[in-house]
């Protein structure tokens, strides 16, 4: 894997559902070119997928070639539900929900990276991801119950009445007795004895929400491979921006050692496409495309008032680009040829249907017939005559010429014969 370049950082919201059907929010930030691996960040107890530091190892592991999908737990941030009716079992299933929406809009994530509370959800939550090779837990309790020894002041109330009314960070938050209850259901040590995949444990040694001796023995229980790298006087949240940068930094290097691409052939991280090929794949969007081509790739969508997300041009966009773009070319190798002294050439395109009937100069007489609008500016020294040859060349750039002649289309899916 090629750490040491850096990548356009292209951000993608959606929504997907959780296992109760309710819609969570997510944040995919991605690459601008096939990502080296996916991944899938679990921010900490009652945070959200905005809070500064999964916001900024996100975008600086982007930034390194991975895709990283942040979303906000059930209840949480801009996701439905209520955040009295979860517990880490939740949390667990909403990590394998969005597992499963990467799997079938994107790529499966081959790397898991958990924050806090959410460092221990991404253990148990591996062994139902049977994609991921890799996982990291930042700042994580080494048993779920920790989060219940945090709210022992409230402990009697809870069990008193069944709930308490807690403040967390200068939030409000409601915790029933189930959510302590679901808490003492679990071991993370088992879960980190069984995982089966290559862990690495990050924590402070001066963290005071969760005590440095968390990590010790979530890296005993492991087993190899298995690393830990010491975040020195960083405190819990990852605070100063060069903690979680640093965080990042080590997450890719190390990561490169366990995480494999995809089988051949699963889009958008395959070899590059030959000489003349474009390839088109879904993004995790409700229509977004990725569009690559030997040496480029960008995005294709549509706008949100038809559904889309409008994280790039439509399709019919992407058609009058293809015949602007020609027809300029076109324009500035003829006038070369020529000698003539051009000084720009732009040219602005429109795409409209109307009716056959309304066209006096269309062959075909009933339904509707597609017209393109095409303006040219040249700007130079030329004459009239110079001018209306340069229009009529405009007319023979090779676009032009395959949208007006017979264009044969022929589709098969892949696998199939013929």
């Amino acid at each position: 894997m090629a750490l040491d370049a850096r990548h356009r950082v292209i951000r993608e919201r959606l929504t997907f559902s959780n296992a109760s059907g309710q819609e969570l929010a997510g944040l995919l930030e991605r690459p601008d070119s096939p990502p080296l691996a996916c991944a899938l960040l679990a921010h900490c107890f009652t945070c959200g997928k905005d809070i500064g530091a999964a916001t900024r190892i996100s975008r600086a592991l982007a930034a390194r070639g991975f895709a990283v999908l942040r979303f906000d737990f059930t209840g949480l941030g801009s996701s439905e539900g209520d955040f009295a009716n979860t517990n880490f079992s939740s949390n667990v299933a909403d990590l394998v929900s969005a597992a499963d929406y990467m799997r079938t809009h994107y790529h499966a994530p081959e790397l898991l990276i958990g924050h806090s509370l959410g460092g221990a959800a991404v253990l148990p939550a591996a062994r139902r991801i049977p994609e991921s090779q890799a996982v990291v837990a930042i700042a994580a309790p080494s048993d779920p119950e920790h989060v219940g020894h945090l709210l022992a002041d409230r402990a009697d109330e809870i069990a008193r009445q069944g709930y308490a009314h807690v403040s967390i960070a200068g939030r409000s938050f409601t915790i029933r007795k189930q959510f302590l209850d679901d808490l003492q259901s679990h071991s993370v040590l088992d879960d980190a004895g069984d995982l089966g995949r290559a862990l690495l444990v990050m924590h402070s040694p001066v963290d005071r929400v969760v005590d440095i001796e968390h990590a010790r023995y979530l890296y005993q229980a492991a087993r190899h491979p298995k690393s830990f790298i010491s975040l020195d006087d960083a405190d819990h949240l990852l605070s100063d921006r060069r903690d979680s940068e640093y965080v990042a930094e080590t997450i890719a290097a190390w990561a490169s050692r366990y995480v494999t691409p995809p089988e051949p052939g699963s889009p958008p991280r395959t070899e590059r496409p030959a000489r003349g090929e474009v390839r088109v794949g879904e993004v995790g969007l409700p229509y977004g495309q990725h569009v690559e081509t030997d040496d480029h790739f960008l995005v294709a969508d549509e706008p949100m008032a038809d559904g889309g997300q409008n994280t790039g041009p439509s399709p019919y966009e992407l058609l009058l680009a293809a015949l602007g773009s020609c027809t300029s070319m076109t324009l500035r190798m003829y006038a070369q040829h020529k000698g003539w002294a051009v000084d720009h050439i732009g040219v602005v395109l429109r795409h409209r249907r109307i009716h056959a009937r309304d066209c006096a100069d269309c062959e075909q007489t009933e339904g509707k017939v597609d017209v393109i609008e095409r303006e040219i500016e040249v700007r130079g020294d030329l004459s009239e005559e110079q001018r209306e040859r340069m229009l009529r060349i405009a007319d023979k750039c090779p676009v032009d010429r395959t949208l007006r002649s017979e264009t044969q289309i022929r589709s098969r899916i892949q696998g199939q014969e013929g």
